[in-house]
């Protein structure tokens, strides 16, 4: 016994039709080149940590390299540099299409609308816990690090300057994702 499927009904001006929502507008060049931006910003601490795991001291003393030197922080460190990295590119699907509908090679979702505050609300969260936690970076050089070297301290701390912008272009590139996706109100 094979199952056939029925014939489809063609569309008549008796069938009532669902209305489609027309795609919400492209996104403003500044909020593209703000989401893509946010891959760079995390790129050079990154590579200062790739540095520091393939056993160049990357301005530590010779004392304060020891900890990085153990098998744990070679997992930790190049998890955290490909993690952040991953987090950070996510922003561009607030710009691109794979932001408002799901690549179809995911399994299970993918083909699918995204709702915007399935995107919306943990961008907002994720951007206003990157502004916390790298607030206090511009002040780098206020804080001893005594396991540094005075170059390492000047170097390292040029290469974590670009996270403070990290949560703010976030949370730019949200609004605009919000704003073009909103629902719009009638009249």
């Amino acid at each position: 016994m094979t199952l056939r499927k029925p014939p489809a009904t063609p569309q008549t001006s008796a069938t009532p039709q669902t209305p489609v929502a027309p795609p919400p507008p492209p996104p403003p060049r500044w909020a593209v080149l703000a989401a893509h931006l946010t891959a760079l910003v995390v790129l050079p601490s990154g590579l200062w940590r790739i540095a520091l795991v393939l056993g160049h001291p990357a301005g530590y003393t010779e004392a304060g390299f020891e900890p990085f030197a153990t098998v744990d922080a070679k997992i930790w460190m190049p998890t955290l540099t490909v993690v952040s990295e991953l987090v950070a590119l996510l922003t561009i699907g607030l710009v691109r299409p794979w932001g408002e509908v799901v690549p179809r090679w995911i399994p299970v979702i993918g083909g699918r609308r995204v709702r915007p505050l399935a995107a919306v609300v943990p961008a907002a969260l994720g951007a206003a816990g990157l502004t916390l936690m790298w607030a206090a970076v511009p002040f780098w050089w206020t804080y001893p690090h005594a396991d540094l070297t005075a170059t390492g301290n000047l170097v390292v701390g040029i290469l974590y300057q670009p996270l403070f912008l990290w949560g703010p272009l976030t949370a730019a590139v949200t609004v605009s994702y919000y704003r073009r996706h909103r629902v719009r109100g009638h009249g």
